[in-house]
């Protein structure tokens, strides 16, 4: 990371980063302490609701006490049949007054909206007498009224007011949103159940309670439902949901028979904090639901003003970067970039002075420190070709005696047996390899290598003729290629000399050829009697430097009594003259066990004859 990006990430993360974490930070703890403050006071709110609801029940409750209610029964009764009636004149003054006060307390107390009455008569049956009438509407006759669970409920709580909400039986109370009031009436003097009252009350009460009723502030959109027990919603002040499902709206089941709880939950698309609270003595729950955003309104109005802030800050951290870091660094990036790339090999790069300054004075002293390592570079690069040449051609003159002397002894061994055409031929044959091997040039074509190992091979046939067979196969599109010559001699040798000594079966060498990742493969493979584990590892000459090879060469000997340093001075050649000319990553692989013949492989770079390779030399 170069200094203007340092500096820049300092900026970042001493300044910019950590104000950015607080103000996450207290983003987050505000934005989570919403719900829980707003829960407290959603429940505060709901209880008064529901006392105020509550308190419009039991005002209803006491206007039909059942006291009351008593003397509209016996002035139905009077009425159906006076001649019933066995009541003396008081009663029967009496009797009416009580009738016409409750009749007129019915009409004009303001919240009661329709009336009727089940009147028992004591045959098994019963009339619906009708104290207010209502508009298309008839009353649930008493005989299907009497098979309902309602009646069973209002029989069992013997006089104790039953509330039934709009909507949970529409064929009783109708399709209005009202709430109905049904109780057993009883005559008092005996405790006879004698009918049942059911009174409507309008729904404006409940509709003042709900009107303009806010939680919290009055930016907030808050609307409430009263549901009950199985879900469905009773009574909805703006009329859109009454007796729809409310299980329905919301992502998230609840449980309204519960005392009260309050959960963020998704309620008609829309994120919202949802309120229960269970009413008391009565089988409904008061439900508000606030918008999730109104309520966070104010925190993502702040949160929207901090990233503004932070972006402001961070312009003006990029803007400094750009105009003053740059000034500074700029300088630097450039010899910077220059040294990259006389890390990759050129030498010849300069930075351009300009300015007057301290970076003028740096590119300056760059520019001469280049030209003092380019003169000791030129003159360690000759120094080393130099070096290298001679190294080669001490090599070369040890391969040299080693294989004319091999050949000058089958030659003698042909011409002590007679046989003048053999000696002939390979005399030929030795005069072709000879020719190639003291010509001046250190490099030719794989294929004057491949005609100089046949040459080679050839006079070996000559003279181990039943000992081993050979076999050349080399692609013809590879037969151009550069090579140093004496290099597949050397290890063919090595097989045939030393490999198929003491072998009772006809050995076979066998030479290949092929392309591989831009590299020249050349494998001699035998199936001679291979080599030991200790004697492969006095084969030094692939790791180290020469000198540590050949003090281990000429140390030992192995098991089967000839010379390690007479077995391994062509192979040990070969691989250094590759690692001298190709560099390090190039040479000699061998593979051996004992009995299984040996493997060696050459890998040198593929390229044409007359191709400048020594950079690979110097780079490997």
């Amino acid at each position: 990371m170069n200094l203007r990006y340092k500096l820049f990430t300092a900026f970042l993360g001493l300044i910019i980063i950590p104000l950015f974490i607080l103000g996450m930070i207290m983003f987050f703890v505000t934005y989570n302490s919403i719900e829980k403050k707003y829960s407290q006071q959603s429940e505060y709110s709901l209880k008064a609701i529901s006392y105020s609801i509550s308190n419009v029940f039991k005002d209803m409750d006491n206007v039909t006490d059942n006291g009351i209610a008593t003397s509209v029964f016996h002035m139905a009764l009077s009425a159906e049949d006076p001649s019933k009636q066995d009541l003396t004149a008081a009663e029967q003054l009496n009797l009416n007054a009580s009738q016409r006060n409750f009749r007129s307390l019915l009409y004009n107390h303001p919240s009661i909206s329709y009336a009727f009455l089940y009147n028992f008569n004591g045959k098994g049956s019963s009339e619906i007498v009708s104290v207010f009438n209502k508009e298309n509407f008839q009353p649930l006759p008493y005989d299907k009224f009497k098979g309902s669970e309602l009646y069973q409920e209002v029989m069992k709580l013997n006089g104790v007011p039953k509330w039934v909400a709009p909507h949970e039986y529409p064929e009783l109370t109708g399709t209005e949103a009202v709430f109905t009031q049904i109780r057993l009436v009883k005559e008092l003097s005996f405790f006879q159940n004698i009918g049942i009252l059911v009174v409507q009350i309008k729904n404006w009460e409940f509709e003042s309670i709900f009107r303009n009723l806010k939680i919290g502030d009055s930016d907030q959109k808050v609307s409430f439902r009263l549901v009950n027990d199985d879900g469905m919603i009773l009574f909805d002040p703006d009329r859109k949901l009454d007796g729809q499902d409310f299980q329905s709206f919301t992502a998230k089941n609840v449980a309204f028979h519960k005392g009260f709880q309050s959960f963020k939950t998704e309620f008609a698309g829309e994120n919202s904090i949802l309120s229960v609270y269970h009413l008391k003595d009565y089988p409904w729950s008061l439900v508000s639901i606030t918008s999730w955003d109104s309520l966070s309104h104010e925190v993502t109005v702040f949160a929207r003003w901090f990233v503004v802030v932070i972006f402001l800050c961070l312009l003006g951290a990029v803007i400094f970067n750009l105009f003053f870091m740059n000034r500074i660094t700029g300088g630097i990036a450039v010899i910077v970039r220059f040294m990259r790339r006389v890390e990759d090999g050129d030498l010849t790069t300069r930075v351009e002075e300009k300015g007057d300054d301290e970076m003028t004075l740096l590119a300056k002293g760059f520019n001469d420190l280049m030209d003092k390592i380019n003169g000791l570079f030129h003159r360690v690069q000759l120094e080393q070709r130099r070096k290298n040449q001679a190294e080669m051609r001490v090599l070369q003159a040890q391969i040299k005696p080693h294989f004319l002397f091999n050949t000058l002894e089958s030659i003698n061994v042909l011409a002590v047996q007679n046989e003048g055409r053999k000696v002939s031929e390979m005399v030929y044959r030795l005069a072709s390899i000879l020719r190639i091997s003291i010509q001046g040039r250190d490099e030719i074509t794989l294929e004057e290598e491949v005609t100089h190992l046949r040459n080679y091979l050839d006079i070996q046939k000559f003279r181990f003729e039943d000992v081993f067979d050979y076999e050349i196969d080399i692609p013809q599109e590879l037969l151009g290629c550069g090579i140093l010559k004496l290099t597949l001699q050397p290890l063919v040798e090595n097989s045939i000399q030393h490999g198929f000594e003491g072998i009772d079966y006809k050995g076979l060498v066998r030479v290949t050829g092929w392309e591989e990742r831009g590299n020249l493969i050349l494998r001699i493979q035998d199936n001679g009697i291979g080599m030991t584990s200790a004697q492969l590892s006095m084969f030094q000459y692939m790791v180290g430097e020469p000198g540590d090879s050949a003090e281990q060469i000429t140390t030992e000997k192995p098991e089967h009594g000839f010379h390690l340093e007479r077995r391994g001075l062509g192979v040990r050649s070969v691989a250094d003259r590759i690692r001298i000319e190709y560099g390090g990553r190039y040479g000699i692989f061998i593979c051996a066990s004992p009995g299984e013949g040996t493997i060696i492989q050459c890998v040198i770079p593929k390229y044409g004859q007359g191709e400048d390779h020594y950079a690979k030399s110097i780079i490997g």
